[in-house]
């Protein structure tokens, strides 16, 4: 290693005092969260299993519906109350989603929410009793008859209709219709939902103004009474396959179960012999996770594809489009997408966890929810592939790592869009790579350069700014682009793949169906890979602050010694690569750690012997330095 040795500052506005002060994590340590970021040996995590009935009218597009909830309290606090999710609310006219959406929500319509017609609470043996819900905006309390002590269960049940929203202003969930006419419906936020009671914050009822869901884990037992021409695709796995698919049906599914390549399970043919009259109840089971949704039409075409996962273990990659949808170009390759990104994304990270992975082409574009997610029927190629394996990848964040949606965005999609530029390079020998679409380096070139103008933004929010915060123009660049730029420049400049990912897939194994939080995952990442990072966290995650290295000169001192005088002047700083170019064709490169700049913002760095041409920071191009005409510096 060379000789790093201090000649003087010189007088910028970098302090280095500022970027390495100890960051505050905003979370103490204690038996339910350790100092080394992982689950404590007290942790708690209350539950909720659920039995769902529901019909669904199209004529109405309405659903009617009974809820049992078995909610049990592993809290180490009696609970005299319980809060429900009713995220329905947030269509109705004045609701805090509404108005806070700053007149862009709601113009397309609106429902009544969700009505809940009738709530019984049973407890310890004891008779079911009619309780009267508080409801304020999408939440509902329930007081409970007496108090629901550690360990003990309430069964809570509850009648309940509500309008689906149609595809002019449902966003996450809705319905719409095919270009034959056929309608499609993408059901979700379907349910009363237990709000989380964790020990960060007792009950988190965040109203829902637009965010996403933070929810607690169960099993999920549901079953969906349709018209019985069509066909749905569900969270889990079918239950009841003799009772809704035909023989035909049966069989290709069995034939995909043990195909790698895509087998049709209901082709274009098969959609007029579809019945016309009656009715059909699909019973779909998911264990383990934190919410289900699903999707129906009489127009689906439906294909699938085994999933190879490690162990030997395996899954089922499935597509659900209209015949519109249908062809190569567009959705025919769909469950090619679907099961090279499972396949991944499981062998990099973490082993997916579920029965099916689903695609559905519908009318709620880009959504995701645990084994299903909502796409275009007009995506296509590049377009159809980026944005399948971004929903899809969801299933490990926010789905396996339960993250707080509705408080901490920038950890599911960040993460997300994270992993699937990895997948990007991955499918089928790079043939949609590098990853540049609308999440990530929007404008197609280098991620550290189309970073800099939102660093240099004074009015953008930081990473850690609570997501309801921040409005459209930055949700994208923020919460998806920064996020994930971030983790991208932890594992390959800051850490090394060889660190990263060992601490990373500890992160992700041992968080599996659990709640961490930010400073969970500082934490976790600091202890693991062996790392102050308190300069990283500050400057990307708390603060825009920017980059600006420089080579302020080539120095000769006494002995004929040579130096490359290097600078920060700005308040972000990364591990750098010094590359020395000598007269005879040669090059030297010298890592600079982070603590280069931890004492002073103007250094010699000591060189090895030779005649210097040139000495340039960063020649690569991989850091987000705002400058970089001063990285250069050439003898005179």
């Amino acid at each position: 290693m060379p000789l790093i040795a201090l000649l003087g500052a010189a007088p910028v506005p970098y302090q280095p005092r500022e970027t390495f002060a100890p960051f505050d994590m905003a979370q103490a340590t204690n038996d339910y969260r350790g100092a080394d970021g992982l689950p404590g040996h007290g942790y708690w995590q209350n539950r909720a299993d659920y039995a769902i009935h529901a019909t669904l009218d199209p004529a109405t597009h309405g659903i009617t519906a009974t809820v049992t909830i078995d909610y049990t309290n592993n809290s180490p606090t009696a609970l005299s109350a319980l809060w429900l999710q009713l995220d329905q609310n947030i269509y109705k006219p004045g609701s805090r989603g509404m108005l806070s959406g700053g007149g862009s929500r709601g113009v397309g319509g609106s429902t009544q929410g969700m009505p809940l017609d009738t709530v019984t609470i049973a407890m310890a043996g004891k008779p079911a009793v009619a309780i009267t819900p508080l409801i304020s905006d999408t939440r509902a309390q329930l007081t409970l008859p007496t108090p629901l002590a550690k360990g003990a269960k309430a069964t809570v049940t509850i009648r309940y209709h509500y309008t689906v929203p149609s595809d002019a202003f449902g966003g996450r969930t809705s319905w719409g219709r095919t270009k034959s006419g056929a309608e499609v419906y993408d059901i979700a936020q379907w349910y009363p939902r237990l709000a989380v009671y964790d020990d960060i914050r007792g009950w988190d009822t965040a109203p829902y103004l637009g965010q996403e869901f933070y929810l607690e884990y169960g099993d999920f037992d549901y079953w969906v009474t349709l018209p019985a021409g069509m066909t749905m695709a569900g969270s889990g796995a079918l239950q009841n396959p003799a009772e809704v698919l035909t023989a035909a049906e049966r069989q290709h599914l069995a034939q995909a179960a043990t195909s790698d390549a895509t087998v049709m399970v209901r082709g274009p043919a098969d959609l007029a012999a579809a019945p016309k009259t009656g009715t059909r109840t699909w019973h779909f089971r998911m264990t383990n996770t934190r919410d289900v949704a699903w999707s129906a039409s009489s127009d689906f075409i439906w294909d699938a594809a085994r999933i190879r996962l490690p162990g030997g273990k395996s899954s089922m990659a499935m597509s659900f489009y209209p015949p519109e949808s249908q062809g190569a170009p567009k959705w025919g390759r769909s469950t090619e997408y679907v099961k090279d990104t499972v396949e991944n994304m499981s062998r990099r990270w973490y082993t997916y966890p579920y029965p099916a992975a689903i695609n559905v082409a519908g009318p709620t574009s880009g959504m995701e929810y645990p084994g299903i997610v909502f796409d275009g029927p007009e995506d296509a190629g590049k377009q159809l592939f980026w944005i399948t394996a971004h929903e899809i990848g969801h299933d490990w964040f926010p789905m396996t790592v339960g993250f707080d949606e509705r408080r901490h965005a920038w950890m599911d999609e960040g993460f997300n869009t994270f992993i699937d530029t990895y997948e990007s390079d991955d499918f089928n020998h790079g043939e949609y790579a590098p990853k540049r679409d609308p999440e990530y380096a929007p404008g197609g070139g280098n991620p550290v350069d189309e970073i800099v103008p939102l660093l240099a933004d004074p009015d953008a929010p930081p990473i850690l700014a609570r997501s309801d915060t921040i409005i459209e123009k930055y949700r994208h660049p923020v919460t998806y682009f920064k996020s994930a730029l971030g983790l991208t420049l932890l594992r390959e400049q800051i850490l090394g793949p060889e660190r990263f990912d060992p601490a990373f897939r500890r992160f992700i194994a041992a968080w599996a169906y659990k709640h961490p939080k930010p400073a969970d995952f500082f934490r976790a990442m600091e202890s693991e890979a062996g790392e102050d990072l308190s300069y990283w966290w500050r400057g990307w995650y708390a603060n825009n602050w920017q980059m600006d290295l420089a080579v302020a000169g080539i120095e000769t001192g006494k002995g004929g010694a040579q130096a490359v005088r290097v600078e920060a002047r700005d308040k972000l700083v990364m591990p750098a690569t010094l590359r020395i170019s000598y007269a005879d064709g040669h090059y030297s490169d010298i890592r600079l750690p982070a603590e280069t700049w931890i004492r002073q913002g103007s250094i010699a760095v000591g060189v090895p012997a030779g005649k210097i041409v040139r000495a340039e920071l960063d020649p690569d191009h991989k850091l987000p330095d705002r400058d970089r005409s001063n990285n250069i510096a050439t003898a005179r």
